[in-house]
């Protein structure tokens, strides 16, 4: 089954999940500064959607997925960006240092070394379905070809690889609500 999408459904979750991201980077480096490069040509090319700049390390380079649903168990690790103009997909060329799988609902951000993850993969990518995902651009629609990857054997078989689930602003608030009265 292909699951088909506008540009529009796409493009919020996907703003979410960057959003989630800087929330995520600034939990562990408070002292550190984020700067959103989706924009820019210099890095698009090159797969990097955020620059994370440590107080105590060089610059990282971070490529954000979003993902609308956890509830599969599994991660969509793009092969073929545009199948119709051949194009490749992030998770093969990009150079960012790590990888942040944010699942939206769940607030859940898996933090996988780009690097370890892609050669983890690539040794194991025969045993991985593929599927794909049309999305409508106005009036053109184009495919995007990944493998379905089971999120636990990354977790478990990728040096480095974890997750994290981020509290919830609005439940903790509406507790401190309780807990006041």
């Amino acid at each position: 089954m292909i699951r088909s999408y506008s540009m529009r459904g796409v493009s919020g979750p996907a703003a979410r999940a960057v959003q989630l991201a800087q929330e995520y980077l600034r939990s562990l480096d408070p002292g550190g500064r984020i700067h959103d490069v989706q924009t820019d040509p210099r890095f698009q090319h090159r797969g990097v959607d955020l620059l994370w700049e440590r107080s105590t390390r060089a610059v990282e380079g971070i490529e954000v997925k979003g993902d609308r649903n956890a509830r599969r168990g599994n991660y969509f690790f793009e092969l073929v960006s545009n199948l119709e103009k051949n194009t490749p997909g992030c998770f093969l060329y990009s150079e960012a240092d790590l990888l942040l799988y944010v699942f939206v609902a769940p607030r859940e951000i898996h933090r996988l070394p780009m690097r370890s993850t892609r050669q983890w993969f690539l040794e194991n990518a025969k045993r991985f379905p593929l599927k794909q995902a049309r999305t409508r651009t106005g009036l053109s629609t184009y495919t995007t070809v990944g493998a379905a990857v089971p999120v636990r054997e990354v977790l478990s078989q990728v040096p480095g690889a974890s997750r994290l689930r981020l509290p919830n602003p609005a439940k903790a608030a509406n507790e401190r609500r309780v807990t006041l009265r």
